[in-house]
């Protein structure tokens, strides 16, 4: 029966038609990898051609690295925030919104600086604590502007904002009696962030930032509108076109399909049937960026703006607002909105009508019947030479469209199907005259890749066992006590792997981003390795960097889950990491057994790594350095010494170090002071003079614990009692052997 089918075109022809109603069916469901196809295709009209940029309507008050550098670590004093919008207002600044959310009362108000500082006398903490909050301060310079606050989806309901009641600007229009209610198509978030009070009470308008990237990672499209705490919301670019306008409301329409636009200003915004507009961007433009240092301490009125609309927010790397956008990798979030209000106010929207979509199935359906009659018959090559005339008319097609109309025709996914089903009939064609020379097997095995074949050809040396010799520095790190914290998960172990990833992923970021290879992930342990397999002539100084940045990583994850753990009513527990780093002769390279393998390393000078992580917690500090380590960085940082040691397994001693930050801070008074008088007790313990490292101890003790080695000194003190009691021998060496790892 089968030979019988392969000796005609039926088979064939029944299977390509069977096949062009999937891929139809496949468009109508359109999940996320084939969008993700189509959206790559616009991007490439967007790279190749860029909207072009008008004279800026829109300008950033940009707080970037150099804001930062001059005026201080964010966040600021609302009383800057409120310098900054009088000083815009002031220059003719139309509008303001920010791409900011102050959720949280001013640090820095005298009320709460009053209730911080111990040390102040009852009158003066009494003064301070009538003085006006600088979030009220900020909401009466916002009374004379015309600000819009920002807000933001979040993953969780919020009570302090059901008390608040948000408000909101928008009115709802079903344009057919068939119209579902709007808010059902729009961007749903849980839970809602906003400001605090005083400002949100004070604002002309509130505005949502929040924006979601497509399936790959990339921005393309900005929420008109969402749903947040079950509360429709516009957002910030809308509502500040509206407050800057004088209008009351922001028109949301819908008909069967969903969102059908938003109306601002007399504007009426085309979006996708979920409210959203796809962004016709331009690259990225310092024109419409104003440094708010040059806002705050340049010369009045600032030029550049007036008339214009003016939005706050960040191109600052390390606040973290970034974005991936089809013509740049990485634009500040607060640029894309920019983008969204010149898409609106200059018309520049890409366009995607409502019956782009059959005319795109329609073409398919054409081309895709058109091969099924014509393949069989007339032989691959004609039809590919024919399909290839047709697909290079609807890409020109395309493009034209793009560049004349900024419409957005998908050509991909005509020429996908159509070129799928091209290659299964030219397969079957294929398949039924091997079938009647009885080669069927003999053919197909001709047609089988060999992946791996190839790839050891290729490179055969690749996959062999081995590894070379060089200096490298090696870094340990691992969580105190964790076995006590996962404890706390005993009924909740996704909630425990989610901890890990959250504190992993931050020491994971700091070792890679100074050229760090990381070996191994050992529970809550981290093994890493410098110079290999990239050459890094600073790897004891990038380890070293990359161990004190993780400290201060997982500091700032602490200080969110106290927050986090204070606002639910949890246990709060701390993490705190232990870092070993030595520097060593080591053997790097690949592995394991003749199956299976890794790329490694291996030497002593891991071990000590190792060992030295381990004794953090002994000598009462986060991080410890071996002397070789000590010897390469010592022009960096001012290093001390803690003790000599024999560490478990190793008979050869080592003295050990920890960092008192920078050569810089080494000339503080108070931590030279410290050192020296440090370098003194450790010069009395080698001689065993014990009144003397007795008297300089009590010298170190005031400061110890504001310089972060208490529990060191508090490690001599048992060893002092110990050595009153019982004398070491007179040929001493001063060496301290560990009985632990």
């Amino acid at each position: 029966m089968l030979g019988k089918l392969t000796r005609g075109a039926g088979l064939s022809r029944l299977l390509g038609f069977v096949l062009l109603l999937g891929f139809i069916g496949f468009r109508y469901w359109d999940p996320p990898p084939l969008e993700a196809f189509r959206l790559k295709v616009f991007d490439f009209y967007q790279i190749f051609k860029p909207r072009v940029s008008p004279p800026q309507p829109v300008v950033i008050a940009d707080i970037d690295d150099e804001s930062l550098k001059s005026l201080g670590q964010w966040p600021w004093p609302r009383t800057m925030i409120a310098d900054l919008v009088t000083r815009i207002t002031q220059s003719g600044g139309v509008a303001i919104a920010f791409d900011i959310v102050f959720a949280e009362p001013d640090r820095l108000s005298p009320n709460l600086v009053a209730d911080t500082l111990k040390s102040i006398d009852e009158e003066t903490r009494t003064r301070l604590r009538q003085a006006p909050s600088n979030d009220l301060i900020l909401s009466l310079a916002m009374r004379k502007s015309l600000v819009v606050v920002g807000q933001s989806g979040f993953h969780r309901v919020l009570e302090a904002t059901e008390k608040l009641k948000p408000q909101s600007s928008l009115a709802m229009k079903k344009l057919h009696k068939d119209a579902v209610e709007p808010k059902h198509y729009l961007l749903k978030y849980p839970g809602l962030l906003v400001n605090v009070p005083e400002l949100e009470s004070t604002a002309k308008g509130h505005g949502v930032f929040s924006v979601q990237p497509d399936y790959d990672g990339i921005v393309r499209r900005v929420p008109i509108a969402i749903v947040a705490q079950n509360r429709v919301l516009p957002a910030i670019t809308t509502e500040l076109l509206r407050v800057a306008t004088g209008k009351d409301a922001i028109l949301l329409k819908s008909d069967q399909r969903g969102i059908s636009s938003i109306v601002v200003a007399n504007v009426e915004i085309p979006t996708d049937s979920r409210g959203q507009l796809l962004i016709y961007f331009n690259k990225h433009d310092a024109k419409r960026f104003i440094s708010v240092k040059d806002i705050l301490t340049g010369p009045m009125p600032v030029p550049g703006l007036a008339g214009k609309l003016v939005l706050v927010g960040t191109s600052a790397v390390g606040l973290h607002d970034l974005k991936a956008t089809p013509v740049s990798p990485a634009m500040p979030g607060v640029e894309v909105h920019a983008q969204v209000l010149e898409n609106i106010l200059t018309k520049s929207y890409l366009r995607r009508p409502g019956w782009l979509l059959g005319a795109e199935i329609a073409v398919a359906f054409f081309m895709g019947i058109s091969i099924i009659l014509l393949a069989p018959a007339l032989g691959p090559l004609p039809v590919l030479g024919l399909g290839s005339l047709i697909a290079a008319t609807l890409m020109g097609l395309s493009w034209y469209q793009f560049a004349k109309n900024s419409m957005l025709v998908d050509v991909a996914y005509p020429l996908v199907s159509s070129f799928a089903i091209f290659l299964v009939l030219t397969f079957m064609n294929y398949f039924r005259e091997e079938a009647q020379r009885k080669q069927v097997r003999s053919a197909f095995g001709q047609y089988i890749s060999p992946d791996l074949v190839e790839q050891l050809a290729e490179d055969p040396d690749k996959l062999v066992l081995g590894g070379e010799t060089k200096d490298m520095t090696i870094l340990f790190s691992d969580v105190r006590g964790f076995t006590s914290i996962s404890e706390l998960y005993k009924t909740d172990p996704q909630g425990l792997t989610r901890l890990m990833n959250r504190f992993l992923t931050p020491l994971s970021d700091a070792i890679m981003e100074r050229k760090g290879t990381i070996d191994k992930y050992m529970g809550d342990c981290i093994m890493a390795f410098w110079n290999a397999p990239i050459n890094d002539p600073d790897h004891a100084v990038n380890a070293t960097v990359s161990g004190l940045e993780m400290l201060e990583r997982l500091e700032t994850v602490n200080v969110e889950r106290r927050r986090e753990a204070e606002e639910s009513g949890q246990k709060y527990v701390p993490l705190n990491v232990g870092v070993g780093i030595n520097t060593g002769e080591c053997v790097v390279g690949n592995m394991g057994s003749e199956t299976r393998f890794d790329y490694s390393v291996l030497g002593d000078c891991v071990n000590l790594a190792s060992r030295l992580e381990g004794q953090t917690k002994t000598y009462g500090v986060n991080l410890m350095v071996g002397s070789a380590t000590a010897a390469l960085i010592k022009h960096k940082f001012k290093l001390l010494e803690l003790d000599t040691i024999r560490v478990k397994g190793k008979e050869d001693p080592e003295k050990i170090f920890a960092t008192m930050g920078s050569l810089e801070d080494g000339e503080k008074p108070e931590i030279r002071e410290y050192a020296e008088t440090h370098e003194k007790m450790l010069a009395c313990y080698l001689n065993q003079d014990w009144d003397g490292v007795e008297a300089n101890l009590a010298l170190l003790e005031p400061n110890a614990e504001s310089v972060g080695f208490k529990g060191l000194h508090d490690l001599y003190k048992e060893r002092l009692a110990l050595f009153r009691e019982t004398p070491p021998p007179a040929d001493w060496d001063g060496v301290w052997t560990m009985d632990t790892k």
